[in-house]
């Protein structure tokens, strides 16, 4: 058995070896080293042209693969080396500093927002974005929208005295929806209310204020009992009154800002002027007087130069 199993063994070994076995066998003892010496590099080559041989897509597009993973090592490098540079600036400033107030950390910072946000829940102001009037709206305008929608967050987020948001109208499978997720980071986490009920079924009529610049009433302060209403329409062919009307057929109050109150018109080239302001632009200017109850301050924050108008403080 032993001596058949031997023979079946040597029959196997490959045309190589029995070579190789030759060439040992036929040199004498000097010759020995060298002939072990050029089997060593022939078995070096073969291992090295493994290495070397394609396997499949994936050793053609390394190359590539390589390049792109150097590109984000680069990326990866320089954010850590300004964060570095940031924060050594910081250290240094507080050195240089010690009077000044050390810089609270971001969990800190986001507490706040939420304890403050979560205050004018219950204490007010309110403020509602009726988002009813969508259904006919552009792809576009409904990204124009998202966009403002964005902003007014950030913004709220921002303010010492800020507003409790309200999407009224707004449907969890509506296109709006779906682009302001696509378009506003962390939106399903927003600190805010959202209903797909309108803005008149969800407060009380006697609390709304309708704020369009069709108003025949110019809005002179904020009251903390009100719910004042912005209508998210975002309507390049600029249909007037059409939140007018809406308020008129549910017997809200409706009111201005004070534009005309305290601003004029201004001479431009194309003689436009307009008092229709996006949604943002509208919060900007009533979370700025809630703060200040500055009216010139805060329509000067909100209205800019080229809707037509200036305050009346520059003209003069």
């Amino acid at each position: 058995m032993d001596w058949r199993w031997e023979g079946s063994a040597q029959k196997t070994e490959s045309p190589m070896l029995q070579e190789r076995q030759v060439i040992l066998e036929d040199t004498d003892e000097d010759g020995i080293s060298e002939s072990l010496q050029l089997l060593q590099i022939d078995v070096d080559c073969e291992h090295r042209e493994k290495e070397t041989q394609p396997t499949g897509s994936a050793v053609w597009c390394s190359k590539n693969v390589q390049r792109k993973q150097r590109h984000w090592e680069k990326i990866v490098a320089a954010k850590k080396s300004k964060r570095k540079q940031e924060k050594e600036r910081r250290k240094a400033n507080r050195v240089e500093n010690p009077g000044l107030c050390p810089q609270h950390s971001k969990r800190y910072l986001r507490s706040l927002t939420k304890e403050k946000l979560l205050e004018a829940k219950h204490s007010g102001p309110r403020l509602c974005i009726d988002l009813s009037m969508t259904h006919h709206m552009s792809k576009k305008e409904l990204s124009r929208l998202a966009g403002q929608i964005r902003r007014l967050y950030g913004s709220n987020k921002k303010a010492n005295r800020p507003f409790w948001v309200c999407l009224t109208g707004f449907e969890a499978d509506s296109p709006l929806y779906e682009e302001c997720l696509r378009m506003n980071d962390g939106f399903s986490s927003y600190l805010l209310d959202m209903t797909e009920d309108d803005c008149f079924s969800s407060f009380p009529l006697e609390a709304l204020v309708y704020l369009t610049p069709d108003s025949e009433h110019a809005l002179e302060d904020i009251d903390l009992n009100k719910v004042y209403v912005l209508g998210g329409l975002v309507d390049e062919s600029i249909q007037k009154k059409v939140t007018f009307q809406k308020a008129r057929e549910h017997s809200v109050k409706t009111a201005r800002l004070p534009i005309q109150e305290y601003m004029v018109r201004r001479q431009n080239g194309k003689n436009y002027h307009s008092e229709i302001l996006t949604i943002n632009q509208v919060f900007d200017i009533l979370s700025t007087y809630f703060e200040t109850q500055n009216w010139p301050e805060a329509l000067k924050k909100g209205v800019s130069s080229r809707k037509g108008y200036v305050l009346q403080d520059s003209v003069e």
